[in-house]
C-alpha cells in the first residue's frame, strides 16, 4: 500500500486487518453474511445525508462498472436508501444498517464514505475515506479496476467527509 500521509485520513481499520465478520439485510431484506465469502470485494460505507457521499456515489458505481464488485452499507432505513440509489443512479448490492452501527463501528469507521477492499480471506487490503481523487483513483485501480475521476467530472480534488 501506498504508505503517503493522507490528507484526511480517518480510516483505522489498517491493511493486512482481518475484516470484522458481519451479517446485515439487502433493502429486499435478505441476509447476507460476509460478503468476501464470494470473493474480493469493495465494501463502500455511506449515509444519505452525507453532502460527499452523494458526491462521490456516482464514482462508486465507476468503480463496480469496471468490474470491481461493490457491496454498499447505508447507515440508514431501507426506503431512503433506495431513493439515494435512484438519485445517484447506484446499481450496487446495498445493505441496511441500523443505528446504533455496530458494524460500522466494528470497521473503526471516523467518516463516511469509507471504502475497504477485502479479499477472499476476509483480509483488508486496503481502506480509504472522504473525498480524494488521487486516492480513488489509486484504489479503483488496487481492487482491479480503472480510474474513476478526473478533473473534467466537476468534483473537487479533496474534500472531507
Amino acid at each position: 500500500m501506498d504508505q503517503r500521509i493522507r490528507p484526511y485520513a480517518g480510516v483505522v481499520l489498517a491493511p493486512g486487518t482481518t475484516a470484522p465478520s458481519f451479517s446485515l439485510p439487502t433493502l429486499d431484506g435478505v441476509e447476507v453474511r460476509d460478503p468476501w465469502a464470494d470473493g474480493p470485494v469493495v465494501l463502500a460505507f455511506f449515509k444519505t445525508s452525507c453532502p460527499v457521499c452523494r458526491m462521490s456515489a456516482p464514482v462508486m458505481q465507476k468503480i463496480a462498472d469496471s468490474g470491481v464488485r461493490v457491496v454498499a452499507v447505508g447507515e440508514d432505513p431501507p426506503e431512503e436508501l433506495r431513493a439515494f440509489a435512484e438519485d445517484e443512479g447506484l446499481k450496487v448490492t446495498t445493505l441496511t444498517e441500523p443505528a446504533p452501527y455496530a458494524v460500522s463501528a466494528d470497521y473503526d469507521l471516523v467518516s463516511v464514505p469509507s471504502l475497504y477492499l477485502v479479499d477472499g480471506d476476509g483480509i483488508v487490503r486496503d481502506s480509504i475515506d472522504s473525498w480524494d481523487r488521487d486516492e480513488w483513483n489509486r484504489f479503483a485501480v488496487a481492487a482491479g479496476g480503472v480510474p474513476v475521476s478526473d478533473e473534467s467530472d466537476g468534483r473537487p480534488p479533496q474534500r472531507p467527509g
